[in-house]
């Protein structure tokens, strides 16, 4: 092979799809070559014309056009075009013009044909466009994880045992023991008009007849609807066990009965899921609430990092490790405040405390500060109440940082006292910062917007929501205040494509994925969703909501979800690697680093951001109607 070929080769061996093709074959590819240049200004393709070449970019910059005259893509060095003309009837369906001087490769349709048939890889890369490139990305993982894809009702056993209202404790114990079961049904006597099923009143558990029956010395033929537990909280059939492991985490259940069209068709309880799934943190969880003080607490939280990893390497997608941890973090939280009561005493007035940001939208990852604040009831006086609840916040505060949750440098913590606020006080603040939103205020307050009750009087968290909800929407002022702030953190992309890298000394040529990744997309997110009021708090399950509102174009809310999944497992990733190899984890990572797939679709999940944000900038408007 002459020194041209070999340069040739050694090119093509760096880009995919060559990068994965035996050396002899990218040998071969090099000989075939052949090789053009093209001044600045120049068209490579016309829409329409006859194509037999696969044109791979040497040198220079091209634009690809729509057939519209729209621009769709500028490449850069290493990419291919011109591979969907040879694939459809060799026609060129994409025009390209060179914008710089140009060099490019070419690679005979025969050629071309050869490789396609004989490496998948080869035919899968050319047979794919940018975005859909990203949803397979995503697909393939999420496809790989049991616990993403598996419903609830593949843990029920058997059929709920059930009795009637009217039936009594004695009944229900007698029922249990014949069908050896640890829980039973009270079932109402008249179908639901509705479903046509008796409905689902209560539950019975064995700890019930210990707790409210033996300890109480209620007589046996006490019926069972005055012992039973009332307002059950219930699971769909199609929900996933994921769902299942964090409705019974979070509201500290044993059993949950699962409905099919309001008919009950089992019940899944705490050991169905620990016997099902490995996952060590719903044991972490569990033990969170049985350590008896902030020592115990610190030791333990070294776990959190051994978890993260476990999830990370057992193929757990980004919604489920964002939601475990926030879990953990709450739960951290909740057991902390339990523990200072303890030490304080009761509470001179409800309060509820709460969780911001990531913790607050279910995607809290190993990297993280406290973001918390209190909403304390109507009836607080500062004079008499404020020690308390000083003293209160200090020692979770404190707590938190010991056990890994760094105090906030913003200090948004519940330790300021100018987050400790009454719910009226509250929805005052936020009216302000809505009627008469600033750039400046709204940056300082953003992180309120993402807000969730952990302990107390939580409902006062919903309230607050939809307080929030109600003044928002239709706010045009305010969201395109919001919109503009969205719009501060771009995605690390160059006019080429190319990477942009962080210039700041420590982190010198490398990418932060949250301040220009997941950062920005829960940001313009959280723009959408505020604009259709929608509850939600999780991004995931924000854009649900906002592709069911119909406000995005077409397909452009599941290509934000896979740009939002595809980056967060590659931040993800990264951490857990830093963690086994004995490194402080952080957001920040080094390209060359990455395969050449991370790379590739990584580019293609901040383009779909970028134009994301242009559609953010073009729709919320001060004075669009």
């Amino acid at each position: 092979m002459e020194a041209e070929q070999i340069e040739i080769a050694t090119f093509l061996a760096q880009y995919a799809p060559f990068d994965a093709m035996p050396e002899e074959v990218v040998a071969e590819v090099a000989t075939s070559i052949e090789i053009s240049y093209y001044r600045a200004g120049t068209d490579i393709f016309a829409y329409g014309d006859e194509i037999h070449d696969l044109a791979i970019l040497r040198s220079g910059a091209v634009e690809l056009f729509r057939r519209n005259g729209t621009l769709y893509n500028r490449i850069s060095e290493g990419d291919i075009f011109g591979q969907m003309g040879l694939l459809m009837n060799n026609r060129v369906r994409m025009p390209a013009k060179a914008i710089e001087d140009t060099l490019i490769y070419f690679i005979p349709e025969a050629m071309f044909n050869r490789l396609f048939d004989d490496f998948e890889h080869f035919a899968d890369f050319v047979e794919v466009e940018d975005r859909t490139r990203l949803r397979q990305a995503v697909s393939s993982h999420n496809e790989a994880n049991d616990l993403t894809t598996s419903k609830v009702k593949k843990l029920i056993i058997r059929d709920p045992v059930m009795i009637s209202s009217t039936d009594s404790v004695q009944h229900a114990a007698q029922v249990m023991s014949q069908e050896t079961v640890s829980s039973i049904l009270v079932m109402g006597d008249e179908p639901d008009p509705d479903t046509g099923f008796k409905p689902v009143l209560g539950i019975i558990t064995d700890r019930d007849l210990r707790n409210r029956v033996l300890a109480e010395g209620l007589p046996y033929e006490t019926p069972v609807q005055e012992i039973m537990s009332p307002q059950l909280i219930t699971l769909d059939h199609n929900a996933y066990i994921f769902e299942a492991m964090l409705t019974i985490l979070r509201s500290n259940l044993h059993h949950v009965p699962v409905l099919q069209h309001g008919k009950p068709i089992g019940v899944v309880a705490l050991s169905d899921i620990a016997r099902y799934e490995s996952q060590n943190s719903l044991f972490l969880v569990a033990s969170i609430f049985r350590q008896q003080s902030v020592d115990d607490l610190v030791i333990l939280s070294q776990q959190v990092k051994d978890c993260f990893v476990r999830m990370v390497n057992e193929d757990a997608n980004s919604h489920m490790i964002g939601s475990a941890l926030s879990v953990i973090g709450r739960s951290f939280k909740q057991r902390l405040l339990e523990l200072a009561e303890e030490e304080l005493g009761e509470p001179p007035v409800p309060y509820c405390f709460l969780a911001m940001g990531s913790m607050a939208r279910d995607e809290q990852l190993i990297v993280t500060d406290q973001d918390n604040a209190i909403i304390l009831d109507d009836s607080y006086e500062h004079s008499e109440h404020n020690a308390y609840f000083e003293a209160l916040s200090k020692r979770v505060s404190d707590g938190l940082n010991a056990c890994g949750y760094t105090y906030c440098t913003g200090n948004i913590m519940a330790t300021n006292p100018e987050w400790r606020k009454t719910l009226k006080e509250w929805e005052q603040c936020f009216a302000d910062w809505i009627d008469n939103p600033s750039p400046r205020s709204l940056l300082d307050s953003n992180i309120f917007f993402d807000l969730d009750g952990v302990h107390g009087r939580t409902n006062w968290a919903e309230q607050l929501k939809a307080f929030i909800g109600r003044r928002a929407r239709r706010n045009n002022r305010f969201l395109a205040a919001m919109a503009r702030n969205a719009l501060n953190r771009t995605p690390p992309l160059g006019f080429f494509k190319d990477f942009v890298m962080e210039q700041d000394g420590r982190h010198n040529n490398s990418i932060n994925l949250k301040r220009r990744g997941t950062a920005p997309l829960a940001d313009l997110i959280r723009v959408h969703s505020l604009a259709i009021d929608s509850r939600s708090q999780n991004s995931f399950e924000r854009l649900d909501d906002i592709i069911e509102s119909g406000i995005l174009p077409k397909g452009r809310g599941p290509d934000l979800r896979d740009a939002m999944e595809f980056i967060s497992m590659v931040r993800i990733r990264h951490q857990a690697l830093d963690i086994e190899a004995g490194r402080e984890p952080d957001n920040n990572i080094e390209p060359e680093n990455l395969s050449d797939f991370e790379r590739r679709n990584l580019k293609d999940a901040f383009q779909i951001l970028s134009n994301a944000q242009k559609f953010l900038k073009f729709r919320y408007q001060p004075n669009r109607s």
